[in-house]
């Protein structure tokens, strides 16, 4: 069948010319769009620059944007992205410098894997044989241990898209690793590091992580979890945390959320700038209806509130 493949191209020696470029090929049904690009570069266009390796969906290389989200292509089959033949647009991983058409520079996505420590830092004796965890310390975390490194998440994350700060849901998701492996010994440094600002607390949650990682590591769900273990040692003190507490009391206390108080409390009653910084947004969200102007309890809030004492409970 025939199929057109609309692909971002990027010359380095000259950026003023990068742009779309249309290639139309025959493709057989169970093709995939590795399959396709690569038929493209070896009949068509040998100029055309991509990365791929195993096929088989174990390097991670080829992940890049398919109509706008990430995928790995060599599993990516064609009559699944156009099962009536539309236009495919291929453009590179974002939130990473491109080096030349589908290629990018994976420098930012290290660097931040490297700044979580991705090792194991046990304390005391030196076994003489190896380091021992058992099988059901470690079943939780066969998830995140899939994790193939192809920067899918880092590519749509909403987060580095405004802020390049932010570790990231790879480097997170890693994080959680070794935060909840037994045999490390620094844990409490851990959490401390990512509590602060670029770490776990920043995280919009917008789940595009989840919705593109190819190996169901659920990056997000890592995340939401490192905050609860940072809370639990003891680190309170952020806007985030503060934002978690105001909410579970709001929402318990009166069945619904107090968005005036929510926001009081999660920048710091004392702090003058943030506030005065976020008064715009509390304007937008009263003509919303967001604020409401008196006092507003849910129809049911002893059930809401037996729902919270349960779940505490537990």
């Amino acid at each position: 069948m025939e199929q057109t493949l609309r692909v971002k191209r990027f010359d380095p020696e000259n950026p003023g010319a990068s742009g779309y470029q249309e290639y139309t090929i025959e493709v057989e049904e169970t093709s995939t769009i590795l399959d396709a690009l690569i038929k493209i570069r070896e009949e068509i266009d040998g100029t055309l620059s991509l990365r791929c390796s195993c096929r088989a969906s174990i390097c991670g290389s080829c992940a890049m944007r398919v109509n706008g989200q990430a995928k790995l292509v060599c599993k990516t089959r064609v009559n699944a992205v156009a099962p009536n033949g539309e236009t495919i647009t291929i453009d590179p991983p974002g939130n990473m410098p491109v080096i030349t058409d589908l290629v990018v520079d994976f420098k930012p996505f290290w660097d931040k894997m490297r700044a979580v420590e991705p090792y194991l830092r046990p304390e005391g004796p030196v076994p003489e044989t190896e380091y021992i965890a058992s099988a059901e310390s470690m079943d939780h975390l066969v998830g995140v241990v899939n994790c193939i490194m192809c920067g899918a998440c880092v590519s749509d994350c909403t987060v580095l898209e405004v802020d390049s700060n932010f570790l990231g849901p790879a480097a997170l998701a890693k994080a959680y690793r070794f935060v909840q492996d037994p045999r490390d010994s620094h844990k409490q440094d851990r959490l401390s590091v990512l509590n602060n600002y670029s770490g776990v607390w920043d995280c919009t949650r917008c789940m595009q992580c989840v919705e593109v990682c190819p190996k169901d590591v659920n990056p997000m769900g890592r995340i939401m979890k490192l905050r609860d273990l940072a809370m639990e040692a003891g680190f309170n003190n952020t806007s985030g945390s503060r934002h978690t507490e105001s909410f579970a009391k709001s929402v318990k206390k009166n069945g619904r959320l107090d968005e005036t108080k929510l926001a009081v409390d999660s920048m710091g009653r004392f702090n003058v700038p943030a506030l005065l910084d976020s008064a715009p947004v509390g304007l937008r969200a009263m003509r919303k209806g967001k604020f409401p102007w008196k006092a507003h309890k849910s129809s049911e809030p002893e059930m809401v509130k037996r729902v919270f004492e349960k779940v505490e409970g537990e």
